[in-house]
């Protein structure tokens, strides 16, 4: 942590996607600078270098899956992580839709069978549901290859580019393949009622040193969340997002700003955190995790009391 000019400078790491938009807000119009902020936002290429560096302390504040907690906590992440690896869920962001974006000429679930499909990691993050999503759909594992490619740019391209069959993606990554002529074989909103997608995590041993810091991150967040959602801001939110990702071009942002307003698959409305949606989660990882693991205590994982004490 430094100061400059009476601000406190603060790390932020997230993966790429159109849920960074409230960030995005907060810092073009001011609100992390009223609360004395100079926010800094790194996007990941995987999970695996976001809780690494998160981990050494290279970054003070992550929005990540809430999954990614889970597995480094329970000492399943993708990576041996050597440092501070208690990190705690500060509050909730989105519900989040995945869609199981696939090749063209891929119309079912069959025409899979005997191709690859990229994920950020095994064992991380989204890979769970696209499991069920075979399960339910009666493919086995070993009908498809399983390849760890990174973060939902990396993981676009390389179906793009025809190397790998298909991959699960967030806004604005979805409507842009759709766009492309790409297939959406399946949405994780068609078979979960709830299922908490992003967060923002910390480690205790960082937020307990600075919590005047992260209470104003948590507040401008939070205001930066509430002019996005405003309906009167839309046009504005939609402007933002295309300077921030220029890959979003202006026939797909209706698509994935409709998607982002959505409770039920983009943003969560102050940041919530949805007790059902975990449970979701962590059912996800009880069946495909390590076997002999069972978790279904959410509570475990979440520490909301900076999230009170900002809103309080």
């Amino acid at each position: 942590m430094t100061v400059s000019n009476a601000r406190t400078a603060l790390r932020v790491i997230a993966f790429p996607g159109a849920p960074n938009l409230p960030i995005f807000a907060a810092i073009e119009n001011g609100f992390f600078g009223k609360q004395s902020l100079d926010v800094a936002l790194t996007t990941t290429p995987s999970s695996v270098f976001q809780f690494e560096k998160l981990a050494a302390g290279e970054f003070d504040i992550a929005c990540t899956a809430f999954d990614n907690v889970v597995a480094y906590r329970e000492g399943q992440g993708a990576a041996k992580i050597e440092g501070d690896a208690d990190f705690h869920v500060l509050m909730g962001a989105t519900q989040i839709e995945l869609g199981f974006v696939v090749a063209p000429d891929i119309a079912t679930y069959a025409d899979l069978k005997g191709t690859s499909v990229a994920l950020d990691a095994l064992s991380t993050g989204f890979a769970f549901v696209l499991y069920e999503m075979l399960d339910r759909a009666g493919l086995a594992r070993d009908d498809v290859q399983m390849v760890p490619v990174g973060a939902t740019p990396q993981r676009w391209e390389a179906v793009k580019a025809g190397t790998h069959a298909g991959t699960l993606t967030i806004e604005p990554f979805t409507s842009i393949a759709r766009n492309a002529g790409f297939n959406v074989l399946d949405r994780s909103t068609d078979m979960f009622d709830a299922y908490q997608g992003g967060i923002v995590a910390a480690r205790p041993s960082w937020a307990h040193a600075n919590p005047p810091a992260l209470h104003g991150f948590i507040r401008g967040y939070l205001e930066g969340l509430a002019w996005t959602l405003a309906p009167e801001n839309r046009e504005a939110g939609a402007q933002l997002l295309i300077a921030n990702m220029p890959a979003i071009k202006p026939g797909v942002v209706d698509a994935v700003m409709a998607s982002l307003l959505n409770p039920g698959s983009g943003l969560t409305p102050e940041g919530a955190i949805l007790r059902e949606g975990m449970q979701t989660v962590l059912a996800l990882r009880s069946k495909y995790g390590e076997a002999g693991t069972t978790l279904s205590d959410v509570e475990k994982y979440i520490d909301l009391s900076f999230y009170r004490a900002a809103m309080g």
